[in-house]
């Protein structure tokens, strides 16, 4: 394994991306100094949740036979145990028959996840993507909700459903998830050209991002050219003679060097913006030929690889555990009998968004990662599994060989107690793996992780600290985002600096209490102090 991960990081020098993917101390300062403002595209708006006529296919009385037909052995065994488990009376019994259900349904939806890559029937698409064996085991009002959820993905959101997840790695659209086995190489040149796809369309982004920051910041310059200029043409007149302008006094003498500084910087930026349109344009042409080679590779055959779906699907079988752990309900089907969610906590692909844009809201860096020392935005992957799980996780925070550009991993259960709270768990654990995986050896001493870490231990607490620091941000973007104190001072000051509240939040919470005016002239003389 440690060589495989040699290999990669050696690959992703070689793409040329760099390694560095969040920031240290310094980079910390430069950009406060700086006043960045994250680059790249942001969470589309939710404007409708639920469609307005529902579909019809939990309506039809053949949806169970549908789901089992063409699955062979395993589906009628699937069948035989369910039927025990219903008909059962007693508990014990029961007990012992929804113990059994796990193991044949998951071989039985493996089944199923290999379709997923071509043209699938509906009842089979909503096994993957709800768990909806059958549909009488829900009530007639939750199966009338289930049939409005928007089925298409038209917000072009990287939030999967599972059956979309599993076509898009069957047919070479997104890469396996990293697992601790190495997995064997995927050769198919359909595959190479989509992952080629992945990275040409991150550097052009990169680019597109450096390139608004670039004129942005010559915009700003120019304003303040024509401001000298006026101060220069503003001299008044000499009464002994009328009609001639005054000379000019020493503080327009002044400005005619802090000019020349001016056009000096306007020169520099010009200069780099040229650079940064170049290799845009360069990107954007990368962009389109590769897209043409995919498109013409297309028209002869789509290559599907099973392989990658059966890995890709046990990874995610272990996903699903972590996310209900060990003390959660395993079971595998959604039925009326587990189901307690509110329309507002149904893990669709829209009430997720909306989470997501909410915490974004509030912690703006979420999402960022540094590229040539300027914040990216790179909304990960988020796939949205099935289960009665109650926090979501991150599985990957960024590839290994593409830390630039590349989108980390998330994942949701769909049927938690609360949507918001499963989501800032899987967003804060996003949060804690990428400053860490950024600080590498020495994670316990430098930026978000190091000052978290020696804090813990300082406290001489016991357990898990990511599970510390997570349960953390959840306070800090439901409480302290409020201006209620609920951290431990130090963890506020830390939290304060490496993810910073919007400066609309921070401009609110400076009414509320002198602990975060303390804070916000801390980040004031970090600035007068060029980069403490």
């Amino acid at each position: 394994m440690a060589d495989a991960n040699v290999l990669q990081e050696k690959q992703g020098s070689e793409t040329g991306a760099p390694l560095d993917s969040t920031r240290t101390d310094e980079e910390t300062a430069a950009l406060e100094i700086g006043e960045a403002k994250p680059s790249g595209s942001g969470l589309p708006a939710v404007t409708k949740k639920l469609e307005d006529i529902p579909h019809t296919a939990f309506a039809d009385p053949n949806y169970y036979k549908v789901v089992l037909s063409g699955e062979g052995e395993i589906a009628q065994r699937l069948h035989t145990i369910l039927q025990k488990y219903i008909s059962t009376k007693d508990p014990k019994d029961r007990g012992v028959f929804r113990q059994q259900i796990g193991s044949p349904y998951w071989q039985f939806l493996a089944g199923i996840a290999r379709k997923a890559t071509g043209k699938i029937t509906e009842p089979k698409k909503y096994l993957l993507r709800f768990g909806i064996l059958h549909p009488t085991f829900l009530n007639e009002e939750t199966r009338d909700f289930f049939s409005r959820i928007i089925v298409n993905n038209s917000l072009s959101a990287p939030v999967y459903y599972l059956d979309e997840w599993f076509n898009a790695i069957g047919t070479g659209a997104v890469r396996n998830s990293t697992t601790d086995e190495a997995q064997a190489p995927r050769n198919d040149s359909q595959i190479r050209l989509q992952q080629l796809l992945d990275k040409a369309m991150g550097k052009r982004d990169g680019a597109k991002g450096l390139l608004i920051v670039k004129s942005d910041e010559r915009s700003g310059l120019e304003k303040n050219l024509t401001a000298h200029t006026a101060t220069i043409t503003g001299q008044g007149g000499i009464s002994e003679v009328p009609g001639i302008n005054a000379c000019y006094n020493d503080t327009q003498k002044r400005t005619f060097i802090e000019m020349q500084e001016l056009m000096r910087q306007l020169l520099k930026t010009d200069r780099e913006m040229g650079v940064y349109l170049r290799d845009l344009q360069q990107a954007e042409e990368d962009v389109r030929t590769l897209q043409d080679k995919i498109a013409e590779a297309s028209e002869t055959a789509l290559v599907v690889d099973t392989h990658a779906v059966d890995a890709e699907f046990e990874t995610i079988r272990q996903m699903a555990k972590m996310t209900i752990g060990r003390q959660g309900n395993h079971f595998p089907i959604l039925s009326g009998e587990y189901f307690r969610c509110g329309p507002q906590d149904i893990g669709t692909r829209e009430n997720v968004i909306t989470q997501l844009a909410w915490i974004e809201s509030i912690d703006p860096e979420a999402f960022c990662r540094i590229y040539r020392n300027r914040l990216n935005r790179i909304v990960p992957y988020v796939v949205l599994l099935p289960t009665y799980g109650d926090m979501g996780i991150c599985w990957e925070p960024f590839e290994r060989s593409n830390r630039a550009t590349s989108r980390g991993r998330i994942a949701l259960p769909m049927y938690s107690k609360n949507l918001m709270t499963a989501v800032l768990a899987a967003v804060g654990d996003l949060r804690w793996q990428v400053a860490k995986e950024k600080a590498s050896f020495y994670w316990m001493e430098e930026g978000l992780t190091g000052n978290y870490y020696q804090w813990f231990t300082a406290q001489k607490l016991k357990g898990d600290v990511k599970e510390y620091f997570i349960q953390d941000y959840m306070l800090w973007i439901t409480k302290e985002s409020e201006g209620t104190q609920k951290l431990d001072k130090e963890i506020r000051g830390i939290f304060w600096r490496y993810m910073p509240f919007a400066q609309s939040i921070k401009d609110k919470l400076k009414t509320r209490s002198y602990v975060y005016q303390e804070l916000l002239q801390r980040d004031a003389n970090r600035a007068l102090s060029d980069g403490y």
